[in-house]
């Protein structure tokens, strides 16, 4: 281990100390956030993809339309000649109680998990010079991005692409310059951004039922992804989705000389 990650290594763990009281939580923490800064080192952009649902599938576990926007998020910034890290950042772990604490969260606009996020960006433009960051938020992943963005006031070379923005964090949503908002694609309006509550009720209320089905049948689903909200489905296949996309990036980075 060379001096400089011994270094990135013993702030890491600094860090971890004043965010965390569990020992265990401190060391994946610091150790993860070491992972990404030795390979960021170097890159043109840190793209981060903050899931949707409870914010803690990884991306094989997506559904596949976001899966989709990350991909072509990616493809996009690498036609443009620019070097690229990609890493998911995960809010939540598995288990119940996991999803209680989340749901808590999501109520105060997540305001402790945001303030962890940030103090993760914040330690890596520290450590890492010159590179820029995209963060992917997709439903409650885009409410995230959002409240990330708050905490950090414009004040580094951070860009959120904020896709199906769930209205029940309107109020708290601020966009900027460096934020785009993907809240229609074009073809059906989407129930979960428009705040269409007759709608929404019943999507929420046919989840469980759908999650049980889908266990009795031998093919366990995560509850996330049985909450299938009319509308709410961007594609990077479809155009008007990925043209805002990419004009986005256009704009603001270019092309690489």
């Amino acid at each position: 281990m060379t001096g400089l990650v011994c270094d990135v290594k013993k702030a890491a763990y600094g860090l971890a100390e004043q965010l965390f009281k569990d020992e265990h939580r401190r060391s994946v923490f610091a150790n993860r956030l070491v992972d990404v800064c030795v390979e960021a080192k170097g890159k043109d952009f840190l793209i981060v993809h903050n899931p949707g649902g409870w914010g803690n599938a990884h991306l094989d576990q997506c559904l596949e339309w976001e899966k989709s926007i990350v991909y072509g998020i990616r493809r996009v910034v690498e036609e443009m000649g620019y070097s690229l890290s990609f890493i998911q950042y995960l809010r939540s772990g598995k288990g119940w109680l996991e999803q209680i604490h989340d749901l808590r969260e999501q109520f105060r606009f997540f305001a402790y998990k945001a303030k962890i996020m940030a103090a993760w960006l914040r330690f890596i433009f520290t450590h890492v010079s010159h590179i820029n960051t995209i963060l992917i938020g997709v439903s409650q992943g885009a409410a995230f991005s959002s409240a990330v963005m708050r905490q950090l006031d414009g004040r580094y070379p951070v860009y959120s692409i904020e896709v199906g923005f769930p209205f029940q964090y309107k109020s708290w949503r601020e966009i900027t310059e460096r934020t785009v908002a993907v809240d229609s694609n074009g073809l059906r309006p989407d129930v979960l951004v428009q705040g269409n509550l007759v709608v929404g009720a019943r999507v929420l209320l046919a989840a469980p039922f759908k999650w049980f089905w889908y266990r009795l049948k031998g093919t366990p689903t995560p509850l996330a992804l049985c909450i299938n909200a009319p509308g709410h489905e961007y594609s990077w296949d479809n155009p008007k989705v990925e043209r805002r996309i990419r004009d986005f990036l256009k704009a603001n980075f270019g092309c690489k000389r």
